[in-house]
């Protein structure tokens, strides 16, 4: 993936041999893009500054970039500098824009992000995906998809991109539209291509674990090295180094949930035993709170097809608040094995800081008190200052907002791709 995320297409001069033109070009758009993108609003003054590129160089990336409409140029500076005032560069918040969709066990999600990060529609509908065929989900979410898409073109935005968020693992050697597995949804070697019903092009696919630390990345709490672990229905976690994306040898780094926190413990959905997601994850939460009850056979970790209620860490916040000893007492084992499993990620990648995001971070009041002590426990071979962990501001938005922010993100790195395709 390159720094948004995607897998990367492979250098331009690496692929042609020494740079053309044409490269060249693409390159000094790329960095005249990523300089507004980074401080806007800008003269072009101020960008040739910033930049090293003379002013004349500057002017025509600047037209290229307006003619695409990616960058506005708006009403005259009054900075009270000498001479002649520049007008103000920005990007521009009604052109292109990236889509962001989510799949969950029980509902769908999708969201409009513009060039300059602002949400602009966000769709949320309630759907029982666990266990039934992935071609009637994804027949659902493409009517999603085209809804968010006809809302986001009344707003005079243009959907350049689609991406997809779901709890499942998506190998790097796919095209980037295989689910490989998604043991909560029931799916196993979905290539959502050949079953996209459109209109439109399939959406690129993602862990949604991996799309939830990327949001928590460009628009969170997130510094450049950190774990994001995150409970849906599953448990995922991320890696982030040096402010990129780990993804492994092909594809599925990130497993926390299947860290090994009991030896000898319970069984869990993937057939090990003494996963950590058989004691934190939240149908183990749930059974633990007396909330559902336990499951007739193995595989503990399984997400409880048939629960009473809607929105289960809504009611898992509530009664906590309320001060209900059982769902406490759960939530309190649950933060000591994400305390245990997140100190061997700690010994293991010196990261600077823990995210909880997901539903954990709705529930991180009642976590946190027992991962702090956990860590302390175990992390003796380096410092760990207890502020280090905290909770993602994002919450369970994150990876679909993540989602959506890759195409921004990729326009602002690449802004020729937009009408080179066949060079990305």
């Amino acid at each position: 993936m390159t720094e948004d995320g995607q897998q990367p297409a492979g250098d331009l001069a690496a692929r042609r041999g020494p740079a053309s033109q044409q490269d060249m070009r693409r390159q000094n758009l790329a960095l005249v893009m990523r300089t507004v993108a980074a401080a806007h609003p800008l003269s072009r003054a101020d960008v040739a500054g910033r930049t090293g590129l003379t002013r004349t160089a500057v002017s025509s990336l600047v037209d290229e970039l307006i003619g695409g409409g990616l960058l506005l140029e708006g009403e005259l500076e009054r900075s009270g500098r000498v001479g002649r005032p520049g007008r103000a560069l920005v990007l521009n918040g009604n052109g292109p824009a990236g889509l962001g969709l989510e799949i969950g066990v029980e509902h769908l999600s999708a969201c409009v992000i513009d060039l300059r990060g602002e949400v602009r529609v966000e769709l949320h509908r309630p759907a029982a995906n666990a266990g039934r065929p992935a071609e009637q989900t994804l027949a659902e979410l493409a009517e999603l998809a085209a809804r968010a898409e006809d809302e986001a073109v009344a707003l005079g935005l243009r959907v350049v991109g689609r991406v997809l968020a779901v709890p499942g693992s998506v190998p790097l050697g796919s095209p980037g539209r295989r689910v490989e597995h998604a043991p909560n949804l029931g799916w196993h070697q979905v290539d959502v291509t050949e079953l996209w019903p459109g209109p439109g092009a399939a959406p690129a696919v993602e862990n949604e674990a991996n799309l939830g630390a990327l949001a928590e990345l460009w628009q969170g709490t997130g510094s450049g090295t950190f774990v994001h672990i995150s409970a849906g229905e599953g448990i995922g976690g991320a890696l982030v180094l040096d402010g990129r994306l780990f993804h492994g040898v092909q594809g599925f780094a990130g497993e926390l949930g299947h860290l090994t926190v009991r030896p000898q413990g319970r069984t869990c959905s993937c057939g090990a035993r003494g996963c950590l997601e058989p004691y934190a994850g939240l149908a183990a939460v749930l059974r633990s709170a007396g909330i559902v009850d336990e499951p007739d056979g193995p595989g503990g970790a399984a997400y409880p097809a048939h629960r009473q209620e809607p929105d289960p860490i809504a009611e898992l916040a509530r009664r906590a608040e309320e001060g209900d000893a059982d769902v406490r007492r759960a939530l309190e084992h649950a933060g000591t094995a994400l305390g245990t499993a997140l100190a061997a990620a700690v010994n293991l990648f010196d990261p600077a800081t823990l995210v909880l995001g997901g539903g954990y971070a709705d529930l991180a009041k009642w976590l946190l008190p027992a991962m702090r002590a956990e860590l302390a426990g175990l992390i003796r071979v380096r410092p760990w200052p207890e502020e280090a962990l905290r909770a993602s501001p994002l919450g369970r938005r994150g990876p679909v907002l993540g989602a959506a922010l890759v195409t921004v993100r990729r326009l602002h790195s690449d802004p020729a791709g937009l009408w080179l395709p066949e060079a990305v």
